[in-house]
């Protein structure tokens, strides 16, 4: 059973894009057409406006938040072409970083698992990917980028996590050598993986089922779990989930063809449970069970408080 806890008045002047709490789900950031973000605070069910970022000059699809062992970190990527990262100290947010060379919007962006050190990845409609890698020794930022990663454009970035799912060869040796995995999806109906290789990023796996545009990708954490996932969803009404033993072979099951486009996939923090949104104007949630069938377990109706439990 789902419900609703709390609804959020933003305050935002057009549509919002995304909503991402922090590690320790005590804040909240939106994100906006407004070209603004905004940093709530959270806590005991309240909701109390923190900060409202300007820096965007143009709508601002999506934000992410670093682990907190680096701090207080928030991105922003927008069609401005720009990546803002902000810090807070003293409890306001100012700009600590700001990316400017794609040469098209930038779509996605994420942080990379902490045992990476701070990392953003950031997929961006010029077709590329660049990933933002902080340098602590000379306190800077160091750019690579993946030019040509998807034709048309890049809409969605995952990062694997750092913990490689367990496997028939699995040993301990294998936890010293964490190999740095991204997926991403695009404009050429393509699901792609990416390995970092010495110092550069190499394709690979090619994953082509999509009929139209990728436009979420979601690397399903692996605690407990003996295998890789990967959800992904497009504008052909399809949500897809990708499963591999060994990292290399995958196998892709269909869940369902939904009513509109599906613009989002996102995993529960334990990888059981995977939430869909689309423009059906529904949430629904989806979990495997005993058979490997991928079942609704419940949805929700945006805007409308209205819950049904399968």
């Amino acid at each position: 059973m789902v419900s609703i806890l709390n609804s959020i008045d933003t305050g935002h002047e057009d549509m919002v894009h995304d909503a991402e709490v922090d590690y320790y789900g005590l804040r909240l950031a939106t994100c906006s057409s407004d070209n603004s973000v905004k940093v709530y605070d959270i806590k005991n069910g309240g909701t109390a406006l923190i900060d409202d970022l300007k820096g965007h000059f143009g709508p601002v699809w999506q934000i992410a938040w670093s682990h907190p062992k680096f701090g207080n970190l928030l991105a922003s990527c927008s069609y401005d072409r720009k990546v803002i990262i902000w810090k807070e100290q003293n409890g306001k947010f100012t700009k600590y970083y700001e990316y400017a060379n794609h040469d098209s919007s930038v779509n996605s962006v994420q942080f990379a698992p902490p045992e990476y050190g701070l990392v953003l990845a950031c997929g961006s409609s010029d077709g590329s990917i660049s990933f933002l890698s902080y340098i602590s020794d000379t306190h800077s930022w160091d750019a690579k980028k993946i030019q040509n990663a998807h034709a048309i454009g890049c809409n969605a970035v995952s990062w694997a996590p750092a913990i490689t799912p367990m496997s028939s060869d699995f040993s301990q040796s294998d936890t010293t050598k964490l190999v740095k995995r991204l997926v991403s999806g695009g404009c050429d109906n393509l699901v792609k993986i990416w390995r970092e290789e010495e110092d550069r990023w190499i394709e690979e796996n090619k994953l082509e089922v999509h009929s139209d545009w990728v436009r979420d990708v979601a690397w399903a954490p692996s605690v407990g779990l003996h295998h890789h996932t990967i959800a992904s969803c497009s504008q052909d009404r399809r949500v897809i989930i990708w499963t591999s033993d060994d990292g290399t072979n995958w196998n892709s099951t269909v869940i369902q063809t939904f009513d509109d486009v599906v613009w989002n996939v996102s995993w529960s923090l334990n990888g059981n449970i995977l939430a869909v949104s689309g423009g059906d104007n529904k949430i629904t949630l989806w979990k495997q069970n005993l058979q490997g069938n991928w079942q609704c377990v419940s949805d929700v109706v945006k805007g409308q408080g209205q819950i049904n439990s399968q």
